[in-house]
Formats: structure tokens, sequence, C-alpha cells
């Protein structure tokens, strides 16, 4: 079962292309911090700009990298069921521990058709397969209904990350499936709420910031410490909202920046943040703890 904290890491991009050393450093981060597994290639990872060499290299990169101390739970959707077959089998053969399959945006498939495109990539391989339902970007959202289906029609469905806001979804789906399909967070401000009735972790952006501090959360609700995991959200909680002041990753990747580890590099369609948002997520950094704030020379 999958459960705990999975960074969904971004891709750091310099003159262009991926910057290696800069994704290795967030990943050796990401295992010193102590989190269960890595994302590469999801949302957050900006795989709707990646070619498909691209994709595949990162993956390789990031299980090379991550060299079984953590999971990596490979971004292999996309709204063509021939291409993610073929991202699905390359990370399978990169040895990923699963792949995370993002319901087709754009062409707004129906719930037979969801099932069936779910159905063709679980089938062609072995590997275990967590669907990603986020409709507010898909246009389209994986009814509970289908996911039972496929999970009971193809053995390696076995987990599914929330993004639509509903923690009514998650308890939906433990009657329909049981405790041990696994349910992870697509939101790090509702991680909690989703853990109260069931979820089983978090697929974070946060965590690449604070990954230990969202960790240590998601460790204490399942441990049952649920004073100091409600600590930690009060704490974070104005983090956690305003990464998404615009969209994701460009508030994640220049808090990055601000923190010396990468490069504010985005691809186009995505760009940099207004002058008024970046002030008002350097206030938040600073008043959070994650930057200090700047020091006012004297005159």
């Amino acid at each position: 079962m999958f459960k705990g904290t999975y960074t969904a890491v971004v891709t750091p991009f310099k003159n262009g292309r991926i910057d290696e050393p800069a994704f290795e450093r967030l990943i050796k981060g990401q295992i010193s911090a102590g989190v269960e597994g890595i994302v590469p290639a999801g949302t957050t990872g900006e795989s709707p700009t990646l070619s498909i060499e691209e994709q595949n290299y990162l993956i390789e990169l990031a299980v090379r990298i991550a060299a079984r101390k953590i999971k990596v739970i490979a971004g292999t959707g996309g709204n063509s069921t021939s291409e993610a077959l073929l991202l699905t089998k390359a990370a399978e053969q990169a040895g990923a521990d699963a792949s995370l399959q993002v319901a087709p945006y754009y062409n707004k498939p129906t719930q037979e058709g969801l099932f069936q495109h779910f159905r063709a990539i679980a089938r062609a391989s072995r590997f275990p397969i967590i669907l990603y339902s986020v409709p507010s970007r898909c246009g389209v959202e994986i009814a509970v209904e289908t996911v039972n289906r496929l999970a009971r029609n193809c053995p390696n469905v076995i987990g599914i990350k929330e993004a639509g806001g509903n923690p009514d979804r998650v308890s939906q789906i433990r009657a329909a499936l049981g405790g041990q399909f696994s349910i992870l967070s697509g939101d790090d401000s509702l991680t909690l709420p989703f853990m109260s009735v069931g979820a089983h972790g978090v697929i974070s952006v946060a965590s690449n910031v604070i990954p230990k501090e969202v960790g240590r959360m998601v460790r204490a609700y399942l441990e049952g410490k649920l004073g100091l995991a409600l600590k930690l959200h009060d704490r974070f909680f104005p983090l956690f909202k305003a990464l998404f002041i615009e969209s994701n990753p460009g508030p994640v990747k220049l808090t990055l920046a601000m923190m010396n580890q990468i490069h504010e590099e985005y691809r186009l369609p995505l760009a940099g943040l207004s002058t008024e948002n970046r002030a008002s997520l350097r206030q938040t950094l600073q008043t959070c703890g994650v930057l200090k704030p700047r020091r006012v020379a004297k005159k």
C-alpha cells in the first residue's frame, strides 16, 4: 500500500534544458527529509511541456537518484491512450515503483471512455497504477463507480490521488473498495481533512519546500498524534494556500528559487508570478519561517 508523503517534485530548468544537478539536489533533499517517495513528471513537474524523450529521461534520472531509498511514482498519464501506454511501459522498464495516471484532459471522455483508457494501460503491464482525478484541470472527474469498476477488473489499479476538493469522495471510495485501496490527497490544505475520513497520505506540492514538516504532519496523524498533526497543519496552512496563488507550479518554483535551490525558469505557456503575488508569497514564506526577513540596510 502507498501511504505517507510523496512529493510532486518540480522539474528545474536552466537555459531551456532540464537542470540535472538541481534535480539531483532536490531528490537527495527529499531522501534526507524522510518522505516516502517522489512523483516526477506530474503536473508540478510541468509534464505537458516535456517531450516524450525528456519525460522518459527525467523518470530514469529520478529512479537512479532515488536508488530505492524512497519510492518513485512516475507521472506517465496523458490525454492520448497510446502515448500514456508508451510512457508507462518506459517507466516500468526504468524501475519506477508505480505510475500516476491523470484523467485524460481536454478531450473530456465519458466514464466508459475513462474506464477503457485506464484498463488498456493497466492491462499492458504489471505496474501498480494510481489514478489521478483532478476535474479542475481535466474537465472530467473519475467517478467513484469507475474507480470501483477499474479496481475490480484490474488488480494493479491500487490507488487514487484525489484532487477534487471533496472529502465525501474519500468516504465513498472506502465504502466501495475498503481500506486497502490507497487514497492520497492531492491538495496540501486538505490532507488532514481527507485523512480524518480515511485517506492514507498526500501527493504534496508543499513538500518540495518543507518535506520534513509535511512528512512529520502526515506521520503524526497516522500514529494517532492528532494534536501535533493539527499544530503543523495550522502553522503551514497559509503556505499551503500561497503555493496556489497562481497556477501550479509557478509559486513553488519561485519559492525554491528564493531558497536558492533552483533557477526560476518555466516553460511557456507558464510564466513568472505578478509583482503583487511575488511580494505576497515572500511575505507568507517569511511568516511561516521558510524564509528569513530581508535585512534593511541602515542609513
